[in-house]
């Protein structure tokens, strides 16, 4: 046996290594920490599509390819083309008639001119009138047939695609064929609708009767789906036509089918579909712009596929609450635009769900919501980011040289207990194990075995940074930058500094504590007022949690304070600020100070008022003030805390 290898050509190559899901990640993050939340993040990745990962298109190519087919679709031709077809067809049958008439002097032919002429303005009500006419001209027989066999063909192939190939040549034994297929396909869908269906009846079905179902359905949901969508559209393009139009073209169809003896079965057939799928598009108008008249057949192919476009663009917009990838129909998609839009989908399928499968996202009463994991790696970003604004010379510098909360080491050890992060004494740890009952060349160790190294204690810091979430805050264009130094902050102190306590404070109109995970899907309020009072009353209790850690409290804000906390615990809001608003903050500050808790205020806007409040409270705390740009806020905190840390 020989064997010829080539390039893989159903789809996307299935050796390939997989889309990695952290240069993904990465990719949201810088949306992230410019200010967008996860939900807002994630969308845009899908919409920009994926670099790197063989350059699979994004939602929006898809988005602009399914509007271009749209466009084209809708300047393919008009709707009434078979009535202007049948029209011509009926004009020509009655034109040649009468040449065959003229030359005879009988009364015979003036009655029957006289019948012409008498003839209905109506095409449907003419063609009624002529179905028991006999013609004379052999000529006009022939074109009356062919208008009759292009009606059927039509009628038809409206409701069941690929139909009018199938009846190109007129024979009774094929009408028949189709006779006995409505009748088999009702009474399946009858016992299906009592329980009594099987997938043994559909495969005997179509055994038969495949080749009139070019779709090649693979059961009678996938059947039904089919047909409905297609008597849909034959609706739609009723409703599309004038008034006079869809009266003429609806009185063809009934004569048509009641002439085939279909007239019946179509219509149980109809009623069945409506109630299966009422929730397709039946009677929406849709309006073509081209001007090639269209046959009724091919208007309804465009109008199915006109339907299925427009689904397909509301989903791909991924616009409404809770919307993901997984709504979008893949069938849909390969009608539309085929297999290599279903692989660039399946591409950003599987991105979405890798990222919730490990461990990066994850849905919340249907919002999407980043993990603690990927808060702590946009952390490390934020992070790097702000070292890589640092000079060199002062990446990194801090007083942290070991891992953990350990000082110097003293020289004596101790059991281990369940939280220690001192460092294991491997030397006492294992001699525990040999003393226990070890063999020669064999130690096994217990828990009980376990001694870490005792050091000295090294000072923890309690810190407190205030973030102002403020309208006024994403006004300036500044909400991002604060964002992104809260991030970076709590990593650094996560990951440097795991013996100190840190706390971040956002306030608005009120204020609240921001636990580390929400970080990254943090927004700002809209809603008015700078509530620093209530701020800084909870970071006071927090250093009064932690008595023995040195005190630091970092101040991000762009106004001075608007509102207060009353004694009943609501917020007062008024500017410009009242005198009891003030009062209430600067008396907070005076707490702060007696606990001997240094506060930097870093400032996002060059306000007179706002400047004025600083210097006081400066001068009040002793701390300093810090007039930074949105760019520079990151290098400015993070240096400060070290600096402050360095200091001890």
């Amino acid at each position: 046996m020989s064997y010829r290898y080539g390039e893989y050509r159903d789809g996307p190559d299935p050796l390939a290594p997989p889309y990695d899901v952290r240069s993904a990640l990465d990719q949201m993050g810088d949306a992230v920490l410019s200010g967008a939340n996860p939900d807002h993040a994630l969308r845009d990745l899908l919409k920009q599509g994926l670099p790197g990962a063989g350059d699979r298109r994004g939602l929006d190519d898809l988005l602009r390819e399914v509007r271009r087919r749209r466009r084209e679709l809708r300047e393919r031709g008009r709707l009434d083309g078979t009535l202007e077809r049948a029209r011509a067809l009926l004009d020509k049958a009655i034109g040649q008639e009468r040449a065959e008439l003229f030359p005879d002097p009988s009364d015979d032919a003036r009655l029957r001119e006289a019948e012409l002429e008498g003839l209905s303005s109506d095409t449907a009500s003419a063609i009624q009138e002529l179905s028991d006419y006999q013609w004379r001209s052999a000529a006009a027989r022939r074109t009356f047939e062919e208008l009759r066999d292009l009606l059927r063909r039509e009628v038809l192939d409206s409701q069941f695609r690929g139909m009018r190939e199938a009846l190109a040549n007129p024979d009774p034994a094929a009408m028949e064929r189709v006779r006995q297929m409505m009748s088999e396909l009702n009474d399946m869908l009858d016992r299906d609708a009592r329980g009594e269906h099987t997938q043994a009846d559909f495969d005997d079905f179509m055994s038969r009767y495949g080749d009139m179902f070019p779709e090649a359905p693979r059961n009678l949901e996938e059947l039904v789906d089919i047909l409905a969508r297609r008597a849909a559209a034959t609706q739609r393009l009723m409703a599309s036509l004038t008034p006079r139009q869809r009266e003429e073209l609806n009185q063809l169809i009934n004569q048509t089918l009641d002439q085939a003896g279909l007239g019946e079965q179509m219509r149980r057939l109809g009623d069945s579909l409506y109630a299966r799928r009422p929730d397709l598009a039946w009677n929406t108008p849709e309006r073509l712009t081209g001007e090639d008249p269209m046959g009724m057949g091919d208007a309804v192919t465009a109008l199915e596929e006109l339907a299925d476009l427009t689904q397909l663009e509301a989903a791909l917009r991924q616009d409404y609450p809770g919307a993901r990838l997984d709504d979008v129909d893949e069938a849909a998609i390969r009608r539309a635009l085929g297999r290599s839009a279903v692989d660039d989908l399946e591409a950003l399928k599987q991105i979405e769900r890798e990222l919730e499968q490990q461990g990066y996202l994850r849905r919340q009463r249907g919002k999407l919501e980043l993990t603690p994991k990927a808060v702590r790696r946009l952390g490390e970003t934020a992070l790097r980011r702000v070292f890589a604004s640092l000079d060199s010379g002062r990446r990194g510098d801090h007083d942290q040289v070991d891992a953990g909360a350990a000082g110097e080491l003293t020289g004596s050890s101790r059991p281990w207990r369940f939280g220690d992060e001192q460092p294991i004494d491997v030397v006492r740890t294992v001699v525990n194990g040999v003393r226990r009952g070890g063999t020669a060349g064999r130690v096994t160790l217990s828990v009980d075995d376990f001694e870490v190294a005792e050091t000295e204690r090294r000072t923890a810091a309690a810190m407190c940074l205030l973030v102002d979430l403020s309208y006024s805050m994403a006004l300036r264009g500044t909400w991002a930058a604060a964002k992104q130094t809260a991030m970076a902050l709590q990593a650094l102190v996560s990951s440097k500094f795991p013996q100190d306590s840190v706390q971040i404070i956002g306030f608005s109109n009120y204020a609240r504590i921001l636990q580390p995970d929400e970080l990254a899907g943090l927004e700002w309020d809209m809603v008015q007022g700078t509530n620093l009072h209530h701020a800084l009353l909870i970071a006071g209790r927090h250093l009064d949690r932690h008595p023995d850690f040195e005190p630091v409290v970092l101040v991000v804000t762009d106004g001075e304070p608007t509102a207060h906390l009353r004694r009943n615990g609501s917020a007062a809001f008024e500017w410009p600020p009242t005198s009891e608003t003030l009062e209430l903050t600067l008396a907070e500050v005076d707490k702060m100070t007696r606990r001997r808790a240094t506060l930097n205020v870093f400032m996002l806007a060059e306000d007179e008022r706002l400047k004025e409040f600083v210097n006081e409270v400066a001068r009040r705390n002793g701390g300093r003030v810090f007039s930074s740009s949105a760019d520079r806020l990151g290098e400015y905190v993070v240096s400060d805390f070290l600096r402050t840390r360095r200091s001890r």
